[in-house]
């Protein structure tokens, strides 16, 4: 007979309790991927590519396989999120104790709160776009400025955190809504700018690859492998946290369909507008643009730059929604649920975000760099753990009385609330992710899967007498 166990406040509230009614289908999931891909910085990381030295072949094989990889990752993390019903912090509770897994939500809260402010900073200058459009004499308010920004510069900033603040106290069900619409308006003006842009440059003066080296032999082969491994590490923190979204679609079939569409689909086709747009500003303005607000910005076309400002917003809006604001919302209510809710949660997030003022991190490139780099050479080893825990060690099994409890007696429990062998692979592969990243330079971009493979490796032996024991008790997927 199962065991039942006392719920405790320490460990829940509505937010993080198991959601029952999962309305999500796959279009919801196919929207959410395109809010995450379709953004400034997803622009510009497309275009970066283009200019690796590969030729548009080479670009697009290395596209689809590191795209491929995010993939099989999201219907990974994805699934234990679905078939529970709850977010990314508590599933974290099966590998990592129902107290230790504050420490992957709240690694993974950190890095939201980083970009979530850098995200903010780069939607800001489509609005100042659009500001001195409409009103050219607030160009004044440029010359003057308040802690390393610009009057104007305030405005804009504090204009994006408004609107994305409205947006999220309207809860997951307004975030859904603005998702599933803003997303295809956003590929129809994507393709407006293109076809614009392609009219005015030529479609013969296009060119797929925009470097003036041609790589072959290893050469090629070498930056293929960078740019896959790329690919998926810019995908790394929306995957990890996937559960966060997962858990309101109806079943894991349409999860796998949403994914499907909302990544190899999604990601190429944006890709492909990104390359095609940054290709024809150079016959157009007689130099490579990969910033698209700059592109907008030269524009002699009002139409077409209050559209491409307008689009870019709403693009930049959704990408730091569902990457930036819902994961810490979670992330941070799971560290004290009684006392901090979703809503608090991302509200922690958005003023932390100021508090870091991302325009002075732009200015300085090294401190940005280290911040950054530090803490996503620990998600490879997150990945490593929760997957290895979910699929190997307890084979799927789920209990979800025990996600919640404090008893001894519950699942998750391990020490006094907290998985040690989980900690202790995070901390052997963290640290060899983080000496992948600066010590062995050439490593440094398949830190990701450096970390993930050595924390896999490493809990799956610490945790040899625990999957024999579970696989005594018949724990079956």
């Amino acid at each position: 007979m199962k065991q039942e166990f006392e719920q405790s406040a320490k460990l829940a509230n509505s937010d993080l309790l198991p959601e029952k009614e999962q309305k999500w289908g796959w279009y919801s999931i196919f929207a959410f991927w395109m809010s995450d891909v379709h953004s400034v910085g997803g622009y510009v990381f497309a275009a970066s590519l283009f200019a690796l030295g590969l030729n548009g072949i080479q670009v697009f094989i290395s596209l689809l396989l590191g795209i491929s990889i995010v993939l099989v990752f999201a219907n990974l993390m994805g699934k234990p999120g679905q078939k529970a019903g709850v977010p990314f912090p508590v599933i974290a509770r099966m590998s990592f104790g129902v107290f230790g897994a504050n420490i992957p939500a709240i690694i993974r809260g950190l890095i939201a709160v980083v970009w979530y402010g850098i995200q903010t900073f780069l939607a800001s200058s489509s609005f100042i776009i659009l500001v001195l459009y409409f009103f050219p004499e607030a160009a004044s308010l440029a010359d003057d400025s308040f802690v390393g920004l610009s009057y104007l510069g305030w405005i804009g900033f504090s204009a994006m955190w408004v609107i994305q603040a409205i947006v999220f106290m309207f809860g997951m069900n307004m975030i859904r809504k603005v998702i599933d619409w803003s997303d295809p308006a956003i590929y129809i003006a994507m393709f407006a700018l293109c076809i614009y842009m392609v009219n005015l440059a030529g479609w013969e003066n296009i060119s797929f690859s925009l470097s003036a080296e041609n790589l072959t032999g290893i050469d090629a082969i070498t930056q293929m492998l960078i740019a896959i491994a790329l690919v998926a590490g810019y995908f790394a923190g929306s995957t990890l946290n996937f559960s966060d979204f997962s858990r309101y679609c109806g079943s894991y079939k349409k999860l796998k369909l949403g994914n499907l569409l909302g990544l190899p689909f999604n990601f190429i086709l944006f890709s492909l507008f990104s390359v095609i747009i940054v290709s024809a500003s150079i016959p157009v303005f007689g130099d490579m643009i990969t910033d698209p607000v700059e592109t907008v910005k030269r524009l002699d076309s009002g139409f077409i730059t209050v559209l491409g400002a307008l689009t870019f917003i709403f693009a930049t809006v959704g990408i730091n929604i569902v990457a930036n604001f819902v994961a810490p919302a979670f992330d941070f209510s799971n560290v004290s649920p009684q006392k901090i809710s979703f809503k608090a949660g991302g509200f922690i997030a958005a003023f932390g975000s100021v508090l870091l003022m991302p325009w002075n991190l732009f200015n300085n490139p090294e401190v940005i760099h280290y911040t950054v780099d530090v803490l996503a050479a620990m998600i490879g080893p997150l990945y490593g753990i929760i997957i290895v825990d979910y699929f190997f060690i307890k084979k799927g099994h789920i209990d979800i009385e025990s996600l919640y409890t404090e008893s001894p007696n519950g699942a998750y429990w391990y020490d006094n609330g907290v998985n040690k062998k989980s900690v202790y692979a995070l901390l052997i592969a963290g640290s060899i992710a983080i000496v992948s990243t600066f010590v062995f330079s050439a490593l440094a971009n398949y830190a990701i899967f450096i970390g993930g493979t050595v924390a896999a490796l490493s809990y799956r032996y610490m945790m040899e007498p625990e999957r024999a024991a579970l696989q005594k008790l018949g724990f079956k997927s």
